[in-house]
């Protein structure tokens, strides 16, 4: 285990894992900021959650794609099959962010505007690792 650690520690690991951080920041921005929109005017946070990770994964694929895993070649005329597998991706992970998310608000009762969205950028945080390692592992790994 420490073996396989170690040889997925390099300095390319380490710059994806970098420019996936900046995508996955605007893309959390962009979530952070929907979720908002959307609980302002008067949607629970459950579906203002699930609306902002739709859109949110939209802005992470195109740009981890330009970004992150612009050399890998599995996809080329393939875009539909590897959005596809990105939204499954994305939707287990609005799974855990939506668990997340009624842990926080309801089991902890951090309930008011500004928790709720404190709430979210932790489960943000959390899910980012998820996506990560999926994309890194699975969807865009080296042959």
């Amino acid at each position: 285990m420490i073996e396989k650690i170690k040889k997925l520690l390099t300095a390319e690991f380490i710059k994806q894992l970098m420019s996936y951080f900046c995508v996955g920041g605007v893309a959390a921005l962009a979530e952070w900021l929907f979720f908002y929109i959307f609980v302002t005017v008067g949607l629970n946070y459950a579906p203002a959650t699930a609306l902002a990770f739709v859109f949110s994964t939209f802005v992470n694929w195109a740009m981890g794609r330009l970004l992150t895993f612009k050399g890998n070649k599995d996809y080329e005329g393939k875009r539909a099959k590897e959005l596809v597998l990105i939204y499954i991706v994305s939707a287990i992970g609005l799974g855990l962010n939506l668990l997340l998310m009624y842990l926080f608000v309801d089991i902890m009762g951090l309930d008011t505007k500004l928790l709720m969205t404190l709430s979210k950028i932790a489960a943000t945080g959390i899910v980012f690792f998820y996506n990560f390692f999926v994309r890194k592992l699975i969807i865009y790994k080296n042959k």
